[in-house]
């Protein structure tokens, strides 16, 4: 599993711009967009769905960085990637990002039409990460806190795999980054 955690915005952000033409998949097959496109468009979308929740706009943003750092590791790059920004933006957007692929693995258990709408790259990573979910599992998903966002999430991450969309760069969520940053910093440093 990746060590790697990133302890400024700065880092964070370079290494989103690292993430500009890596794939999802080290040979391309995958999705149609790079991480870093990916990322901004999932957050643009929250943006627009839910414009007041800056931690869920950023876990959209970072949500698959685990990509990145661990190439080729479909089942966990969630876990990569919220160990990594932990540290950084806090435990919800930590647990967010971690919860893209339980949530992924419930819609397809409880939503016929969002699964046979999932797209090639989906499809081929849902059985690596589980496939669909028991009853047991989507119980014990709905009681988790951060359940409405997770699907949320996942759907905007369903949403952000367009080739040529424009939506606000890197520099746009910076502010957005570096806000969520300083609240977590500002509740740890009270505890």
């Amino acid at each position: 599993m990746s060590r790697e955690q990133v302890l400024s915005v700065d880092g964070l952000m370079a290494m989103l711009a690292d993430c500009a033409d890596v794939w999802d998949t080290p040979d391309r097959s995958g999705d149609p967009v790079d991480i870093l496109d990916h990322g901004l468009q999932v957050a643009a979308v929250l943006a627009e769905r839910h414009p007041h929740d800056e931690e869920l706009q950023v876990a959209g943003l970072v949500h698959d960085i685990g990509h990145h750092l661990v190439p080729g590791d479909e089942a966990q790059h969630g876990e990569h990637a919220a160990a990594a920004v932990a540290g950084l933006l806090g435990p919800r957007v930590a647990r967010l990002v971690a919860l893209h692929i339980p949530a992924k693995r419930y819609l397809a258990a409880t939503d016929a039409e969002h699964a046979t709408g999932l797209s090639p790259e989906s499809t081929r990573t849902l059985a690596l990460q589980g496939g669909p979910m028991t009853p047991e599992e989507q119980a014990a998903f709905e009681a988790n806190p951060d359940f409405l966002a997770a699907v949320a999430l996942r759907h905007a991450d369903d949403a952000g795999k367009v080739v040529g969309l424009r939506v606000a760069g890197l520099a746009h969520w910076r502010p957005r980054v570096a806000q969520v940053a300083a609240d977590y910093a500002g509740t740890s440093a009270r505890r």
